[in-house]
């Protein structure tokens, strides 16, 4: 039986995007017939509070099959710059140290990045095993740090420049899990057959249409136009631009933004919004991730406003195949590769113009006056994803590059997931056309009643 053990910080209870996306993966290839282990620090993101029953050294627990091996390192809230490469630096050279008899004997490992300094526990391990490792890449680290400006030592930047591409280098194979990902890193000089493209997906039989009004009865919620932004408050995000829409908005009594999640934004969000008696907005806590199809259910829309950076253009957000697969429609305040895929390709979202307040006023405003065309932006990405983003297909792939890699004869499956680029452009229909061009015309006209 193959052995694969997966190195990351992050794991359920935890609920943000890595922890899903290994945590499903490893679940499927049990299912498939693999051990997995799972290599990762104690739940604390993004408080940086363990709870109790994970005080210790070491922990071992199954969680549906997969074995899960939990060590300590040094924690903190995800927050503050210093303190956060501590507690990923602390990881990435325990893990190995304290986790090396528990984990066993790997045929293969993968390690997911960022945290850049995984590589580290992943390299370590990979030579005292004897194995091969894949290395996960979901964010052009430390570049991207660099971009949002939180990295300017350039001693530092030069020393996480050596150890990202030197990991590249010594890597089996590298995942990229965007296009943009991948043509970057092949610009930067990595051979294209030393990468594979394997998006993010989504678990469709977990997330899937369910009634507006039953979710809002659980939930409690009135029947205001409700727009929810569900996930990480944090800096990659236009959380400033949420707010001037809401505070745009504040004429409108009937529709209600609802943020829910918690990030480094959070608290000075919540400051501003009482700050400027907006009533029309609510905070929630984040909520256990088997609750999300709920929520995203007994929204009207939701947004996913990114900050206009050139880093993002080659991002897809993971909360965006989660919408989709709900069948809900969405604003998408995003360039590059995400606006291709959910506003040209899938025909599911309405594009705004990243940190553009008035548009993303126009775009709420719009989504509110057409019903009928929303409900047909649902109705197009729950089809789009349940074709070409299923957790399933996207395992069964990967599972395939793991056979490669081992020398084991297995096809890798022929699918349009590999080269997005390659994708025949699904056509958008005359009428939403039409109507794109209605939306941008009133532009002008929401701005001054918003104000």
């Amino acid at each position: 039986m193959t052995h694969i053990l997966f190195i990351t910080p992050y794991y359920p209870p935890e609920k943000n995007a890595p922890a899903v996306r290994n945590s499903e993966t490893a679940v499927r290839l049990v299912r498939r017939g693999y051990k997995v282990t799972v290599l990762a620090a104690f739940p604390n993101y993004p408080t940086g509070v363990v709870p109790p029953e994970y005080h210790g050294r070491l922990i071992q627990e199954d969680r549906d099959g997969v074995h899960v091996v939990r060590v300590w390192s040094y924690v903190r809230p995800n927050e503050g710059f210093l303190g956060r490469i501590l507690a990923q630096l602390s990881f990435g050279c325990l893990a190995p140290l304290l986790a090396w008899k528990a984990i066993g004997r790997p045929d293969i490992i993968i390690v997911q990045s960022p945290p850049l300094f995984d590589a580290i526990a992943g390299r370590l391990l990979a030579w005292l095993k004897h194995c091969p490792f894949i290395f996960t890449v979901a964010d052009l680290w430390p570049e991207s740090a660099v971009q949002l400006g939180i990295l300017r030592n350039r001693m530092l930047i030069r020393l996480a420049e050596w150890l990202e591409w030197s990991t590249y280098r010594r890597a089996a194979a590298v995942w990229a899990l965007t296009q943009g990902i991948r043509d970057a890193l092949i610009k930067r000089g990595l051979s294209p057959e030393h990468i594979f493209l394997l998006t993010n997906g989504v678990d469709t039989n977990k997330f899937h249409p369910i009634p507006k009004a039953q979710a809002r009865a659980e939930l409690g919620w009135d029947d205001r136009f409700t727009i929810l932004y569900a996930g990480n408050l944090g800096l990659v995000y236009g959380m400033t631009t949420a707010l001037d829409a809401a505070e745009q908005l504040r004429t409108y009594p009937d529709i209600h933004l609802i943020f829910v999640g918690d990030g480094a934004r959070k608290a000075d969000m919540i400051a501003r919004a009482k700050s400027l008696h907006l009533a029309n907005v609510t905070f929630l806590d984040s909520v256990p991730h088997n609750r999300m199809p709920l929520l995203l259910a007994a929204a009207d829309a939701s947004m996913i406003p990114l900050r206009k950076l050139p880093l993002l253009e080659g991002t897809l957000p993971f909360k965006m195949f989660e919408l989709m697969a709900s069948a809900r429609p969405f604003i998408l305040g995003a360039e590059g590769i995400a606006r291709q895929l959910a506003v040209q390709e899938a025909c599911a979202a309405i594009y705004v113009e990243p940190e553009n307040t008035e548009e993303l006023v126009s775009g709420i405003l719009y989504l509110r006056d057409h019903p009928e065309e929303a409900e047909l932006l649902g109705l197009k990405g729950r089809a789009y994803v349940e074709a070409r983003f299923d957790r399933d297909q996207l395992t069964a792939e990967l599972e395939a590059h793991i056979a490669r890699l081992l020398g084991k004869k297995m096809p890798i499956p022929t699918s349009a997931l590999h080269v997005l680029e390659a994708l025949p452009t699904t056509p958008i229909p005359h009428a939403v056309v039409e109507d794109s061009r209605a939306y941008s015309a009133v532009s002008n006209t929401i701005e001054g009643e918003g104000r």
